[in-house]
């Protein structure tokens, strides 16, 4: 009977030791009361024991006070939109065709203002409404249809007009935020908001008329917005909105949250040539000298390479794909009118080709600048 005590008290002692040695979360390590129990064989009493949790309480878990985290941030993100819509909805005008409403930038305090080509074409009459809420009769200075853009002018100014100002369209990143400003559907000062949800598309606008390096907005835009301002969070002009992608499935309807803008680099360029001479004798656009498409395996197939041009020049050869061009991949024709929207006419590029033998060839090819063409 001693050495059975003996054997169950060393045992005991083993255990005691054996658990001191555990450190993980949640283990209970036993008390010196209950190994002594278990020596005397009341163990499977201290075990049916249950030790009481307490409830949390105020002490154990503070209560939230002040303002919750983050909602000082929200607060000030909602001021700034406050702020760039009201100075953006001055900068923005509507415009009356006599058989239709669009919209226009204030570009100086004169009374010029940029709008849509397609928002003036036909126009028997033009007329502006200011934010104000001031009408004034309008003529025609200038329009370029290739680009979608045109330049009318204010016959009086009796009001105050603030001129807009305009962003480096090459620096607009995916993800911007980003306000639309117009009159959808004759609705004027309207806001709408979204982000950047592309650059450098192209999208035909119908009757020969190809437009390149749009800026992509979730923001929606509407009959009515044409030539108005999408701006950005630092309250500048990045673009002006100028269609919508159609759905297929809504028979011809616009498509929601898929709007486009002509960037505001193209706008400044071909509006300041408008205002000076009431035509455009440069586009200021890099240009390859080749027409292509999509290649399915990746790339843009060089369909026709034009006579005399850069890329004839360098050797470009019918069949060839551009994969890139200075050290930028390009994906598809898209990728290709992005890459080159970021050069100017005259500057020296790399484009690397894949030649219908699967072999690469590079070349150094010096940009023109894209002609003048009638749509």
């Amino acid at each position: 009977m001693r050495n059975s005590r003996s054997r169950l008290l060393v045992l005991s002692s083993f255990l005691v030791l054996l658990l001191a040695a555990c450190s993980a979360p949640g283990i209970r390590f036993a008390t010196n009361s209950e190994t002594a129990r278990a020596t005397t064989g009341k163990a499977a009493a201290s075990a049916t024991t249950t030790v009481p949790v307490p409830a949390p309480t105020a002490t154990t878990v503070p209560p939230i006070t002040g303002n919750i985290p983050g909602s000082g941030a929200l607060a000030q993100f909602q001021d700034t939109l406050r702020q760039i819509a009201g100075l953006a909805q001055t900068e923005v005008v509507q415009v009356n065709t006599g058989s239709g409403l669009g919209s226009g930038i204030v570009l100086d305090a004169a009374g010029d203002i940029v709008t849509n080509a397609h928002v003036v074409e036909g126009a028997s009459s033009l007329t502006v409404k200011t934010n104000d809420g001031k009408t004034f009769s309008a003529s025609l200075v200038g329009s370029f249809a290739q680009n979608d853009l045109a330049v009318i002018k204010m016959s009086s100014v009796d009001t105050k007009l603030t001129p807009a100002k305009f962003a480096d369209s090459s620096k607009v990143q995916v993800g911007d935020v980003v306000l639309a400003v117009g009159s959808p559907f004759g609705l004027s000062d309207t806001v709408t908001e979204g982000i950047v949800s592309a650059t450098g598309r192209t999208q035909s606008e119908g009757n020969g008329v190809t437009l390149n390096d749009l800026i992509q907005t979730s923001a929606p835009i509407n009959p009515g917005n044409s030539g108005g301002a999408l701006v950005d969070l630092n309250g500048q002009v990045i673009g002006i909105p100028t269609l919508s992608a159609p759905d297929a499935q809504q028979r011809g309807q616009p498509a929601a949250g898929i709007g486009f803008a002509i960037s505001s680099n193209q706008v400044v360029s071909i509006s300041q040539q408008l205002v000076a001479n009431g035509s455009v004798t440069h586009t200021n656009r890099s240009y390859l000298g080749i027409s292509s498409r999509d290649d399915q395996a990746g790339g843009a197939t060089v369909v026709s390479v034009v006579s005399g041009g850069p890329s004839d020049k360098a050797g470009v050869k019918s069949g060839w794909v551009v994969t890139a061009i200075g050290g930028h991949d390009v994906a598809d024709s898209n990728g290709l009118s992005q890459v080159l929207s970021g050069y100017k006419p005259g500057d020296k590029v790399s484009v690397t080709f894949r030649l219908p033998d699967g072999s690469s060839r590079s070349l150094t090819i010096t940009l023109g600048e894209r002609p003048i063409t009638t749509p």
